[in-house]
């Protein structure tokens, strides 16, 4: 299958497929003409354990005759806004919790879609899926990690998002799988109309050993840890330009860039996209030379190799094909998963509790 989902836009889609509500069901319009009756908790569909930690959890929501709590939209909920301001979170506390539990609503109506379907999710789907995420991002799955890790996030639980995403693609294509064929007219049509997209910048691709002062310690000196770092770094230098070391295992062994895993390869960049004194050092670099003297950035010190180098141009039809393909895919795979979502919505049984429902939506203009 075409496996384009991340994370960001799984939430996107579960927002904006049931941010336009359907009208309400049959069984809804009788729960709200009868203020008192309780919230409908099909006992045959799950344990009476289950039942009875349902009640005690409080239920927001019943689909298909099983119930969700409160608990569970108060966990996510917690998770969402963990790192937001107090203050913006409680003037969306509305929107967001609507946001939740639309987001676990869709992931139920997805389970019980799979489950009746028999779509069956790999380690291997997930592994393809997050490989392909990390490699979008220019990172191997371990730098991936670190950076969700250094944004708050658990990786464990990203991973889960993307298993749920993969099974929606699943039971997407299954349904609307002879719509997602893109031809080489579509693309050569996109191609032709948007021509502009594709011209590109000079750009050089560069690989750097960084060198950054120590300063974990506070009772450390700052210039003296400034000027050891720069030692060291002058020492690799040398290294690299008078004793023919190998660069790419220079950097692997001493970087203090998480481009050491890859022998300080940070890919091609166009003008703008480094420090400006670390820019200036690279384009003036030709290419497989290593740069005179070290490079100062408010990073650290930076022993700089050209490796590869592009001319401005525009790229050329056949070398844009594959990407513009992936692109149209994405886009209508994203449309038609927003249609499925919002029609098994439509075909399920969703029953708020009196005083729960969710608020009106206002019609666009």
């Amino acid at each position: 299958m075409n496996r384009y989902l991340t994370i960001l836009a799984c939430l996107v889609i579960f927002i904006v497929a049931f941010g336009c509500r359907q009208k309400p069901s049959a069984e809804t319009e009788t729960e709200r003409a009868e203020p008192n009756a309780p919230a409908q908790i099909d006992t045959k569909a799950v344990e009476p354990k289950q039942v009875a930690k349902a009640a005690a959890d409080g239920v927001a929501v019943t689909v298909n005759g099983v119930a969700i709590t409160e608990k569970e939209v108060d966990a996510d909920f917690k998770k969402m806004t963990a790192q937001m301001p107090a203050t913006f979170v409680e003037q969306n506390k509305v929107k967001f919790r609507q946001q939740i539990l639309d987001r676990i609503i869709a992931i139920r109506l997805i389970g019980e879609k799979s489950k009746a379907a028999q779509i069956t999710i790999t380690e291997e789907d997930v592994r393809a899926q997050v490989n392909e995420i990390a490699a979008q991002q220019g990172m191997s799955v371990e730098e991936f990690k670190k950076m969700l890790q250094s944004r708050g996030m658990n990786y464990d639980e990203w991973e889960q998002q993307i298993r749920w995403g993969v099974k929606l693609g699943k039971l997407v294509e299954a349904d609307f799988g002879d719509q997602l064929n893109i031809t080489d007219t579509d693309a050569n049509n996109f191609y032709s109309a948007n021509i502009k997209q594709f011209d590109t910048p000079e750009q050089v691709k560069a690989s750097h050993i960084l060198i950054k002062p120590d300063t974990a310690d506070p009772n450390t000196d700052p210039n003296e840890a400034k000027a050891k770092a720069l030692a060291k770094a002058q020492d690799l230098l040398k290294q690299a330009k008078e004793e023919g070391a190998d660069f790419a295992e220079l950097a692997k062994a001493n970087s203090d860039c998480l481009s050491k895993a890859k022998g300080g390869d940070l890919g091609f960049r166009p003008r703008g996209a480094w420090d400006a004194s670390f820019e200036k050092a690279a384009f003036a670099l030709k290419v497989n030379e290593v740069s005179d003297d070290v490079v100062e950035t408010q990073l650290g010190y930076h022993i700089i190799k050209v490796t590869d180098r592009k001319e401005a141009g525009v790229k050329p039809f056949e070398q844009a094909r594959d990407e513009i393909i992936k692109m149209l895919k994405q886009r209508k795979q994203r449309e038609l998963f927003a249609k499925y979502l919002t029609q098994i919505r439509a075909e399920a049984s969703i029953v708020y509790p009196p005083g729960k429902e969710p608020p009106p939506v206002t019609p666009g203009p």
